[in-house]
């Protein structure tokens, strides 16, 4: 009986898995899957609370987080506003949007490039030769 072994990394094809981060301009933090999740969930929350809930994260390691991003990129990347009619809250900014950005454009590409792989090596999966 063979075992399924679960695998670090997304699954990227029927054979390929991986995983991809971005590395910030000081080459000590990434940006990752989980890290691009939780800034798309601030910007839909308006809150670091909110967005690690939904995520079931603590508070404290969502706000871990993204100190370490705003301390890793060359300007931040969410900004906590305090005040006003709705008692204020947080929010990702511009910074945050391109990388969120960058992010699905490098995931897209990845997911054609493990594509075409796929196709490639569909023959040598199934312990033909290639040649």
């Amino acid at each position: 009986m063979q075992v399924e072994q679960k695998l670090p990394g997304e699954v990227l094809s029927a054979s390929i898995r991986g995983r991809i981060w971005l590395m910030a301009p000081n080459g000590e933090s990434y940006f990752g899957k989980g890290r691009v999740v939780l800034l798309e969930r601030i910007a839909e929350y308006g809150s670091i609370s909110q967005a690690a809930k939904s995520m079931n994260m603590s508070y404290k390691k969502a706000w871990r987080l993204v100190d370490e991003m705003n301390q890793a990129a060359v300007e931040p990347l969410v900004v906590s506003e305090t005040g006003g009619r709705q008692g204020g809250g947080t929010r990702i900014t511009e910074a945050a949007e391109r990388v969120i950005a960058q992010y699905h454009q490098l995931h897209a590409a990845l997911l054609a490039f493990c594509a075409e792989q796929e196709r490639i090596l569909a023959p040598d999966q199934a312990g033909r030769s290639s040649g």
